[in-house]
């Protein structure tokens, strides 16, 4: 498995690196050459501008071949042979060069190396005037080996470092995609899961509301067909009816079509419907203050299925005689109140999956539900929509 690249340092950090390597390598080197004799000073003071130049060149055109990290690694140790056999001080310059070395490798093995090759030519050009004979007791041998191996112990540590960050940066990504991933799972669950919520109440409003109410109405005209053909004869037909609407509410749930019976407009002229249907299978007194008010389909919905339930309730339950229904519209939302003079009973412990249905649909509206009763005094439901003038008609 090859080596990973070794980072390069960010731009502005690299920035203040470089101008640090020409102010304390470059610079000394190329402003103490021009006290040299002669020739040699123009030699002195040419190599370290040209070493300067060709490395930001090779910054300038990082596409060109004399930009490739190989080439610019030769490039400097030729250059910091050069500049040590021109003058003393070249260990000043191999010290201010040696990050290059681990900047431009792209591993430890190859910056390491690339540092003792460059040790070796500058040492090698300090002492080729004397005769190549190199003293560890000559200053400039002594602080390169020195720099050398202080590089080695510095780099290493450094790339140990580097190295634990980004094992570290990859456990923290996969663990961010190990939370991602149950995030998801988490959030397709509970999506599942409100779908069947909302399926299961959608199908307890409707489907299930109609066929109870078949049921009623089929005992009924079986017990009357001899007694009241007649009457019979108009509970068999609102059986049909109420099948008939239970088969299209069956579409719409399964479909993308709208729910049967609810058409854009008034919700006054829907719930007179619902009441009347009602007084029809039941016989039972209904007094009805519906004004027209104008409100968005979803509320529309929302107060048909709770006028719905609350009458199933009080048709299965109630065994009322009267029963009151008020619309309201109030500045800021619709009030819906139904009231029954029946028998009542204990709030706290009703368990039935209508009223905690009708609860959540009204606090997806924002919304509420408030149910008060006692056993003997009857029952009183109210509902409350928050609407806006945007969500009307």
């Amino acid at each position: 498995m090859p080596p990973a690249e070794q980072p390069r340092a960010p731009w502005p950090l690299h920035r203040w690196y470089v101008l640090s390597w020409v102010l304390l390598g470059l610079a000394p080197m190329a402003v103490a050459g021009q006290d040299d004799p002669g020739a040699t000073r123009y030699w002195s003071v040419g190599v370290p501008v040209a070493v300067g130049l060709f490395y930001a060149a090779g910054r300038a055109f990082p596409d060109r071949a004399f930009a490739r990290p190989r080439v610019v690694t030769w490039g400097l140790i030729v250059g910091l042979a050069a500049m040590s056999f021109l003058r003393d001080g070249g260990a000043t310059a191999y010290i201010a060069t040696l990050p290059h070395f681990w900047s431009l490798a792209k591993e430890p093995r190859s910056a390491i190396s690339a540092g003792g090759v460059a040790a070796l030519a500058t040492v090698l050009g300090g002492v080729a005037p004397q005769g190549w004979s190199p003293r560890l007791t000559d200053g400039n041998v002594a602080a390169t080996l020195l720099a050398f191996l202080a590089s080695v112990l510095i780099g290493l540590a450094v790339h140990r470092y580097l190295e634990q960050q980004r094992e570290q940066v990859a456990e923290l990504g996969a663990e961010l995609e190990t939370a991602q991933a149950r995030l998801a799972a988490a959030h397709q669950r509970q999506g599942a899961a409100e779908e069947r919520e909302r399926l299961a109440r959608e199908i307890h409003d409707t489907l299930a509301q109609g066929f109870a109410s078949i049921i009623v109405l089929a005992e009924a005209a079986r017990s009357g067909i001899g007694a009241d053909p007649a009457r019979s004869g108009r509970q068999l037909l609102s059986i049909e009816q109420t099948a008939r609407e239970n088969l299209t509410e069956a579409r719409a749930l399964v479909g993308s079509a709208p729910p049967g019976g609810i058409v854009p407009g008034s919700v006054a002229r829907t719930l007179r419907r619902t009441l009347d249907r009602f007084t029809e299978d039941t016989g039972l007194v209904v007094e009805a203050e519906l004004p027209d008010v104008e409100c968005d389909q979803r509320t529309r919905i929302a107060l048909l299925r709770c006028t719905q339930e609350s009458l199933a309730n009080i048709r299965k339950h109630a065994a009322a005689t009267t029963v009151g229904v008020v619309l309201t519209r109030h500045p800021d939302g619709v009030e819906l109140e139904i009231t029954d003079d029946g028998r009542g009973f204990v709030v706290g412990a009703s368990q039935g999956f209508g009223l905690d249905g009708m609860r959540k649909r009204m606090a997806e509206l924002g919304g509420g539900l408030t149910v008060t009763s006692s056993v003997g005094d009857g029952t009183r439901v109210l509902a409350t929509i928050p609407t806006s003038d945007e969500g009307q008609g």
